[in-house]
């Protein structure tokens, strides 16, 4: 005769999905991300940039004039700005960030002066539209 146990036997946990193998994928694909990022230094100024469609290359350097006039290049302003941006390596392009608001006849000032001092290549840059 077979005696019933005093003990009834204890229900099987259901196995839980492995956790580590999901966070090693976050952190690749964070360290991924990371390191595939372009760090842009923020403009010294807030601007609205026109809106314009065409190639989207463009040089390494960056002069920044405000809706007022206000200009910047690297830590220089105004004046000393126009003549260290005008002293780029020939051949060098010049990245232009005008204000959508700035009026053109102060742009065409602007690139004047650039042209007088020595630039040879300026683009200037709008959003893609």
């Amino acid at each position: 005769m077979r005696r019933a146990p005093l003990l009834a036997p204890r229900p099987r946990r259901a196995s839980r999905e492995p956790v580590v193998p999901m966070i090693n994928v976050v952190f690749l694909l964070l360290i991924f991300f990371l390191m595939t990022a372009q760090i842009v230094p923020p403009a010294p100024f807030d601007l609205t940039l026109p809106s314009a469609s065409g190639d989207e290359d463009a040089g390494q350097t960056a002069l920044y004039i405000s809706a007022d006039g206000e200009i910047a290049f690297e830590t220089a302003r105004g004046d000393a700005a126009l003549s260290q941006a005008a002293s780029l390596p020939e051949g060098t392009p010049l990245r232009l960030y005008a204000d959508a608001t700035l009026p053109a006849a102060t742009l065409a000032q602007v690139l004047a002066q650039l042209t007088a001092l020595g630039a040879t290549r300026v683009e200037i840059v709008t959003e893609g539209g």
